[in-house]
């Protein structure tokens, strides 16, 4: 029986794939939206972390020094490992979006604003597990029972790629002249050799797992809020007829960009001091006061009680201003016109 229409792909075949298809969009807008701020990503890890060449320096000052210093590919240093873990952490941070936002209304009977901030959050802790592909058709039928069993296979995520985000900070962190890593490979031969074995991959592990809710699920509450009013309220003005669906309405590019950018700010804000923390936990080290940095409570006091608030807990916030904005604009647009490449409105 023939399953092509006129129009491609039957609805049933569309169905089948749609898992799949939702983690390719997911995976696509996670590396263009990184791809797009990874010198400014290399410029936050040196600041934030008081690297000795750079902490004198400004934001622009050091964007503008590193190039000086170790040539402009050294504004790309860690990118390859960032990109090898960002494919599958955007996939599944979209994905899981889609369908906690749909077993939440199905299930709980909630839905709007709120449904909106509680997907965002439940994703937020679904990040890095890659079993979640298949955890998510398991919870829509035995949700109430196996509810807490999810919720800690979701936490897993963490050890599919963290270690990936350690050595890239490791790499980003080096200064042309004085590396201690000659690439991904040796750096993790490096760390599981002279940093106690698989443990010393998970440095900043808890404010990870801590500020992986609130981020996430304010940024997609705020883009999703903000888009929900706006079609509501303007659709002619901010909206547009799907490419794959007509009858569904999404919004403008440069309005989606503005709405994606708005929520990676917010979202930013709430949670910056856990991302300081964990950087400085990851660098381990690499730092002259590693050992002042060991656990999240005390990593929070030392930084705290050295640096302050602006230039300790909130160091190099201007900076993330300027790199979440377009990378949060860059993810949410790329992903709604990837919703739409692959027929998935």
């Amino acid at each position: 029986m023939d399953t092509q229409g006129p129009a491609g792909p039957s609805a049933a075949a569309r169905r089948d794939f749609y898992w799949l298809r939702s983690f390719v969009a997911g995976g696509v807008a996670g590396c263009c939206a990184k791809t797009t701020i990874a010198p400014l990503d290399r410029v936050k890890i040196l600041l934030q972390a008081h690297n000795q060449h750079y902490k004198h320096l400004g934001v622009f000052s050091t964007l503008c020094a590193v190039p000086k210093k170790e040539g402009y590919l050294g504004l790309y240093k860690g990118n390859g490992a960032m990109m090898i873990r960002i494919f599958p952490y955007g996939a599944i941070q979209f994905m899981a979006f889609d369908q906690y936002k749909k077993l939440i209304k199905k299930k709980l009977g909630i839905s709007g604003h709120v449904h909106n901030l509680m997907a965002g959050s439940m994703a937020g802790t679904a990040l890095f597990s890659l079993s979640n592909i298949t955890c998510f058709q398991r919870m829509k039928v035995q949700y109430k029972r196996n509810h807490s069993a999810n919720s800690l296979r979701c936490i897993t995520a963490v050890i599919c790629t963290y270690p990936l985000d350690m050595v890239r900070a490791r790499l980003a962190f080096q200064v042309k002249g004085e590396h201690k890593y000659t690439g991904i490979i040796h750096a993790f031969k490096t760390i599981y050799t002279k940093e106690g074995g698989y443990i010393g991959f998970y440095r900043g592990l808890m404010p990870t797992v801590v500020g992986m809710a609130p981020y996430a699920g304010f940024s997609f509450f705020t883009f999703s809020t903000l888009k929900s009013i706006g079609l509501a309220q303007a659709p002619s003005l901010l909206g547009r007829p799907s490419l794959d669906n007509p009858e569904v309405l999404v919004l403008k590019t440069h309005v989606s960009l503005l709405c994606g950018g708005l929520a990676g700010a917010i979202a930013q804000t709430i949670s910056y001091p856990l991302d300081v923390t964990r950087r400085r936990m990851q660098l381990g080290s690499a730092l002259p006061d590693a050992d002042k940095c060991l656990t999240m409570v005390q990593t929070l006091k030392y930084v705290y009680r050295h640096h302050g608030i602006r230039r300790g807990l909130y160091r190099g916030l201007s900076l993330n201003y300027i790199r979440c904005i377009p990378s949060q604009a860059v993810a949410f647009t790329t992903y709604e016109f990837m919703r739409q490449l692959l027929h998935l409105n």
